[in-house]
């Protein structure tokens, strides 16, 4: 890539980023351009003009589990089927030594970045055509984040109402997890998600779970320490790691198991 190629893509990246509305994802961008290694920058931002074509093209992440989706048979008689829909921290469950509830017959899908409004597209084909007898909805990391533009309490929870009452619509039965908490122990997290907000969130999140018939999954408390992530709990102040996963899991079982009494 030349100069004028490489100002060519500076500039999409920069004009796609103010379309999106997603000022976070330009940080890294700028803090990546110096003079003293173009190779890595314009690799980088090649990288991030990927990203944001593939976003562009298939905004609610639809082509992720698509094809997967279409070939799962429906339930076999008495099974409780589960669907997790999420963002990053459902995602990566199952990589590593963090297992995702090996001989149950639950389906991970998340898609790592994802805000609401996004699982709120794929929620018809991720989960509903799964015929689930629950849904496991965790959100709002991303949403507090601003990853695809502003992201306040009155959005994250007209996107958790309106997945909420479609599954109900469908006869299935609704689990919603905390946002989990953060802490700057590896990497600076706060800036971009303030746990004043995540705090504000959960508060919300359990308030509709109960006013709405739904089952409250509180990773949170079990996560933190005060308002930090507990720093042997996670991978880089953000995700889970293995024995964050260990955690979380059992908590996640008792929240089904209440939902299908």
């Amino acid at each position: 890539m030349n100069r004028i190629q490489f100002g060519a893509a500076l500039g999409l990246v920069v004009m796609l980023g103010g379309w999106l509305g997603s000022a976070p994802l330009l940080t890294p961008v700028a803090a990546t351009i110096q003079p003293q290694d173009p190779a890595a920058t314009i690799a980088r931002l090649e990288q991030r003009l990927a990203a944001y074509r593939h976003l562009l093209s298939d905004w609610g992440g639809l082509t992720r589990y698509g094809s997967e989706d279409s070939e799962i048979k429906p339930p076999a008689p008495g099974e409780n089927r589960v669907v997790f829909i999420g963002d990053q921290i459902t995602e990566f469950w199952g990589r590593g030594q963090a297992r995702f509830f090996p001989g149950r017959p639950y389906f991970n899908r998340g898609i790592g970045g994802q805000t609401s409004p996004q699982m709120l597209v794929r929620f018809r084909q991720d989960v509903i055509a799964l015929k689930p007898s629950v849904v496991v909805i965790q959100a709002g990391t991303n949403d507090i984040a601003g990853v695809t533009g502003p992201g306040t309490r009155g959005t994250l929870s007209d996107h958790i109402m309106s997945m909420t009452d479609l599954a109900r619509a469908n006869g299935i039965r609704v689990v919603l997890a905390s946002i989990t908490p953060v802490c700057d122990c590896t990497t600076v997290q706060t800036d971009l998600r303030p746990q004043g907000r995540i705090a504000d969130l959960n508060g919300w999140l359990k308030g509709y779970a109960a006013a709405s018939g739904s089952v409250y999954l509180d990773y949170y408390a079990a996560l933190a320490e005060g308002r930090n992530f507990r720093k042997e709990l996670t991978t880089d102040g953000l995700l889970p790691n293995g024995a964050g996963y260990a955690v979380m899991a059992p908590l996640a079982e008792q929240a089904i198991e209440k939902a299908l009494k």
